[in-house]
């Protein structure tokens, strides 16, 4: 069993850069790839990051692609989300996850994930 809690969101004005933290319980973090989704009002749930449970390899939608970026701190059992450039249509409700996946490899779609955290609100006025 794992919990995450994220934290860090907030209000921020386009241009503006965030860090989101998600903290997870257990001993068995190292076991598991982390994605960040993030859910906007009426749309449904997107990636926005992924990342292998080594942390040497991340994957990025084209959305957030060099914008966005994902790291891990297996000690410390905390994935982070770093956001540069954050733009009003980055607003939503961000979740980190965690997938019991095979070393190197990482999982892409919503329903692939084992655990979900409670989500952090960024919101980005123009």
């Amino acid at each position: 069993q794992v919990q995450l809690v994220e934290s860090g969101g907030g209000l921020v004005q386009a241009g503006d850069s965030l860090r989101l933290s998600c903290a997870a319980s257990g001993r068995t973090f190292r076991s598991y790839c982390m994605d960040w989704f993030r859910q906007a009002p009426g749309k449904e749930r997107e990636l926005v990051a992924a990342i292998s449970r080594s942390g040497g390899n991340t994957y990025y939608p084209d959305s957030v692609k060099g914008r966005f970026t994902i790291s891990r701190d297996n000690a410390e059992n905390t994935v982070y989300l770093q956001m540069n450039g954050l733009k009003p249509e980055d607003t939503g409700v961000y979740y980190c996850a965690a997938a019991a996946t095979a070393s190197g490899w990482y999982k892409i779609r919503p329903r692939d994930m084992d655990y979900w955290g409670n989500g952090t609100l960024v919101t980005v006025s123009s």
